[in-house]
């Protein structure tokens, strides 16, 4: 499957789409979802060209998983999403 640059998520991304911002950092971006279906909901995308979550783990580099890992723990953190235990 070919990447779309005009989808939704790169039009985000390229700042054709406004969203409601939460962290972003050097390889991913946090925002509000602009549909939540929970009290608290917020999407995590990284910033590369990748067309699944498959794609993303299999090709991304070692840099991109740890900031994209990052994003999602410093916006749970923020957020107070963070429970102790698992």
């Amino acid at each position: 499957m070919n990447y779309d640059s005009e989808n939704i998520f790169a039009k985000i991304l390229r700042g054709e789409i406004p969203s409601n911002k939460v962290f972003e950092n050097y390889h991913a971006l946090a925002f509000h979802d602009i549909n939540p279906q929970a009290p608290t909901h917020v999407l995590v995308i990284p910033k590369g060209s990748y067309v699944s979550n498959e794609d993303f783990t299999a090709n991304a580099s070692d840099s991109e998983i740890a900031d994209f890992m990052r994003a999602v723990g410093h916006v749970t953190r923020e957020l107070s999403l963070v429970e102790s235990g698992y």
